[in-house]
This record gives structure tokens, sequence and C-alpha cells, in this order.
């Protein structure tokens, strides 16, 4: 059997790390497996789903490198889902209810006032004719409900969780479509995942009962479950939520205003909520080979969101010089090499670039100490034993040593007071803008 995975979000707004944790999960195990990873674009909402959303999805799902064998959308397959809809309504499985959300709401009050679970009580399943036709003639239209089988119980061994078994008594029959003829979620899903062979379905938690209750809708359809995993959900550090309307950054946010490298994001992503440490990968390769399903914690995952900025440094300080030099026009090796244990975002390259090649505002507080040192600049080209004879006659000359010799001279040639070895930077930055540096001038 070749593993089949899907990935399903809604183009209806930008994708979050919850939405990226869940495709990461399939991608890896997919990958792992030597399968099939699967893109579906669910935009049966089509007041709300827009191509430009569908479009910034595949652009972070790119970017991110969770690239997919197969996708399509369920727009296009209306057609198929209305042809299941016609043999569950002849086979008796979906039947209409007329209530309205008030009287639900109703109901639902009334039965836990009475210390009853709030399950629908089924009393479409008894209209006559001449209700339903009395309804109608309201203005009433229905909203149709799948027939659960009950008493029964739905079990599955989940390769996360163990043995899962559901009470269906529990669960009232879900309504598959609305009064406005739209779907649900849950019906196109099962429908989409026999046609396209998924052979499992990975997850989180808060799908368990939706699982069991498309566990009979695919048998009701003639399909086979696929194998399930329902990982624990994720929260922010202090257990806040993470999409955006807890004010949780998109994964373009990440990309494009914080500068992070997608790989400390799947770094991240792909070990939180495991027991394996949380280490900086610069390829997933590591990432797929110790992938494992029995890894994941039972408890909520704690994703502490400042470990991205960590990881994006590290992550920086690994990555060869051949990673980069496409992304960063006029890099040399040489220049990397320097810069890079210096680096915290890429965008920081530019910085640097600017330092060597100016304009630079030296920052000089004793300008007597400066002229002292211009003066003692080594004649002719500076190379990479330039800055230690430099510092050495400052020394001898003037007796100032350690931080007090060192920091003003990179303050005044840089601009800043860290970065990477002077010795490394002072040829680079060459000797006719070190003299206009120390002079204090902007070059």
């Amino acid at each position: 059997m070749t593993v089949k995975v899907r990935f399903a979000p809604s183009p209806t707004g930008k994708l979050h790390v919850g939405n990226i944790r869940a495709a990461l999960v399939n991608w890896l195990f997919a990958q792992q497996q030597g399968g099939q990873f699967v893109l579906r674009i669910d935009d049966t909402d089509r007041e709300r789903s827009t191509v430009e959303n569908e479009e910034a999805i595949k652009a972070d799902l790119t970017w991110l490198g969770l690239l997919w064998a197969e996708t399509f959308r369920q727009s296009d397959r209306f057609e198929r889902y209305d042809a299941i809809v016609a043999q569950l309504k002849a086979d008796g499985r979906l039947y209409p209810c007329f209530e309205t959300a008030d009287e639900l709401e109703m109901k639902r009050k009334i039965q836990m006032g009475r210390g009853m679970p709030p399950v629908y009580d089924k009393a479409a399943l008894s209209l006559t004719l001449e209700q339903i036709a009395a309804y109608e003639a309201e203005g009433r239209q229905p909203h149709w409900r799948f027939k659960l089988e009950v008493p029964s119980r739905v079990e599955w061994n989940d390769l996360i969780r163990g043995t899962v078994s559901i009470d269906m008594a529990s669960v009232s029959d879900p309504i598959l479509i609305r009064e406005d003829g739209s779907y649900l979620y849950t019906l196109p899903s099962v429908v989409d995942d026999v046609d396209y062979g998924i052979t499992h379905i990975v997850r989180g938690e808060d799908h368990v009962t939706n699982s069991a209750v498309q566990a009979q809708i695919f048998e009701a359809i003639g399909g086979t479950v696929p194998e399930m995993a329902h990982f624990a959900l994720l929260t922010g550090k202090g257990g806040e939520g993470l999409s955006k309307r807890h004010g949780a950054m998109s994964i373009a946010e990440y990309r494009d205003e914080a500068g992070l490298e997608p790989m400390s994001i799947v770094s991240l992503l792909a070990r939180v909520g495991t027991s394996e440490p949380i280490e900086a990968f610069i390829e997933p390769k590591g990432l797929i080979e110790g992938f494992d399903f029995a890894k994941f914690g039972r408890s909520t995952a704690k994703l502490d969101l400042a470990d991205l900025e960590l990881l994006n440094t590290k992550i920086l300080h690994m990555l060869p010089y051949d990673a980069v030099k496409d992304r960063l026009p006029g890099l040399d090796a040489e220049f990397w090499a320097i810069i890079q244990p210096n680096l915290k975002k890429i965008s920081d390259v530019s910085e640097w670039q600017t330092i060597i090649n100016g304009p630079v505002t030296p920052v000089i507080e004793d300008s007597d100490h400066m002229a002292k040192a211009l003066a003692l600049l080594p004649e002719g080209k500076l190379t990479a034993d330039s800055w230690s004879e430099w510092t050495t006659a400052i020394k001898e000359q003037t007796g100032i040593k350690g931080r007090a010799l060192f920091m003003p001279l990179r303050q005044a040639l840089t601009g800043q007071d860290h970065g990477p070895d002077m010795g490394m930077l002072l040829p680079l930055i060459g000797r006719e803008k070190v003299v206009a540096r120390l002079e204090g001038k902007a070059a």
C-alpha cells in the first residue's frame, strides 16, 4: 500500500503555525513512508474563499519546502457530492430537519437542565409528509442530517492515541447540508478521501469525535475508513491560541516581516509536542528519517515562538555559502565566512555589506585618540595582519589596551559596538575608507 495523506486548508485567510504543523506532520509521514502528500483546497465556502488566499497558501507551503504530489479544489467537485447526497437520501441515511437555530438551542438547554447530554433527539425522523409540507409552506428550508447507526461504538487503533472508542449514542446526527444548500466540511471531505485514495487521516485531536462520525459516512458510501492519527493541540507558551484571532503572526509575516528562514519554522514545528529535542536543521532529511508517531505526546503541546529566533540564528550559522549565494547577489564566499557567525537574520547581510562598502557614519568620542590611531595605521594595502600590527603599535604608543583600545576603533570604523573580527573586516573596508572614517567622515 502506498501511503497517501492530505492537507486541506480553507482559502479564507492566511496560514498560521497551527495550520502548518498539520501540513508538516502529514508531509513528514508521507516522505518517511515513501508516500504522497495531497493538497486539497477546501473552498466550498464560496463567499469567503478567494483565489488570492489559495495562491498565498501554495506560496507558504512552497517556501517551507512542503511540496505536494497532487492538488484539487472542492469547488470543482459539487456534482460528485450531489450524487453522493442523492444516494444517501435514497438509502434513508440523510434526512431533512426544519428546526431553527433558536429551537435547537432551546432543546439543548432543556436537555442540560435535566442532566442529559445535549444530543439531537432525531425528532425530524418522525415528521409526516403533512408536517413537512406545512414547514415548507412557512418558507422554511431544511438542513440535512446524517443518520448515525446507534446504539453502536466506533473504534480504531489510533497511531498516536492508541485504542479510541466513541459511543455514537452520545453524538448528534451531524448536519451535512445547510439550509441554503451549501455543504459543511464533513461530507465532501469523506467523498474526497475515498475518491483520491487517502490511506491515513492525520490531524488534531479536536477531530476525534468527527472522525468517528466520518467513519460511518465512509461505510455508508462504500468507502474504506483510512487509518487515523490525532495529535495533541498546539498552544502558545502561556496556553494562548495560535490563530489570527488570537493575534498570532501568519507564516507570510514570519517570512516577509520577521525575515525568518523556513527551516527555523520547520525545525520547531516538527519536534514540538514530541519526545525529541528541538534542534536546528538546515534540511528536512534528519526530521524525515526520525519521524515516528510513537514519539508524539498526549498532552497539549506548548510552543514558545521565541525559540524561532534562536533556531534561526543557529541555522544561519550552519548554512554553507552555496545555500545562500543565489539569494544574495554580490556576496562572495570570503565575506560570508566573515560575517556568518554574527548573523541573526539573513537581512543582516545587507547591513554588513553597507558597513564594508559605506557610507558609514563613524562613532567617535575622542577625536584626539583617533588622530593618534590614524598616524599609526600601517602603510600600504591593509591585510589580514594589519589589525594586529596596528593595535600593537597603538598599545605601545599610548598604553591603552583591551576593550578601551578595541571598542573605539570598531565604533569609528563600523558605527557598531559589535560584529565580526576586525582583523578580517579591516582589509575588506580598505585603506581609503578606514582613513576617512578615522577622520570622522561618513565613508
